[in-house]
């Protein structure tokens, strides 16, 4: 993996990085209206962590949301990015607009279904469901369960591209991202890629 910086995103798809299509590639149905694509996102976010914070709620009363967990889900979002970056096997680009609350990694090489999913999750695994799982063991550790709850809140575009994924590509299907969409194809059976 070859992590790349391309600085500030200026919002235009046509400066990600594109590839050749596949033949007889197929575009995932996805949002092109950025704005309503991210009101989406926000809402879904939002009501993940009704429930998570409901369920710590119900565990340790009003100390629910720890001020030190919150501030940790802040400062994983670079690491977050990083965990995406090293399922890639080729070049990634990492983009930033903090401004507009973005940051972002793509890259254009194929890849499997399962891979695509586990690129897509693992961020959310270690700094979502890992911390939230052990607050429960470890209640006393309320930054655990704000940190996790607030993690897996913030994985809702990531959850979105696995639902994607998993409804819309058949078996044996691979997937690249062009642009600002992802696509799927079905291999040749010589290539295999």
């Amino acid at each position: 993996m070859k992590l790349i910086y391309k600085g500030k995103y200026s919002g235009d798809p046509a400066s990600l990085p594109c590839r050749a299509h596949k033949p007889n590639s197929v575009q995932f149905k996805e949002f092109d209206n950025m704005k309503q694509f991210a009101v989406i996102l926000n809402t879904v976010s939002v009501l993940l962590m009704i429930p998570l914070f409901f369920g710590l709620y119900l565990c340790i009363g009003m100390r629910c949301f720890d001020f030190i967990g919150a501030l940790l889900s802040m400062f994983v979002l670079f690491p977050h990015e990083i965990l995406h970056a090293l399922c890639f096997k080729k070049e990634v680009y990492l983009y930033t607009n903090l401004k507009q609350g973005m940051l972002f990694v793509t890259g254009p090489e194929t890849m499997s279904k399962a891979r695509f999913v586990f690129m897509s999750l693992l961020p959310n695994l270690i700094f979502g469901f890992l911390p939230y799982i052990l607050f429960f063991i470890f209640p006393k550790c309320a930054f655990l369960g704000t940190f996790g709850a607030l993690s897996i809140g913030m994985g809702a575009g990531d959850y979105y591209n696995v639902f994607n994924a998993l409804r819309q590509m058949p078996k044996g299907a691979r997937t690249y991202m062009h642009g600002i969409h992802s696509y799927w194809y079905m291999p040749d059976a010589k290539s295999n890629s």
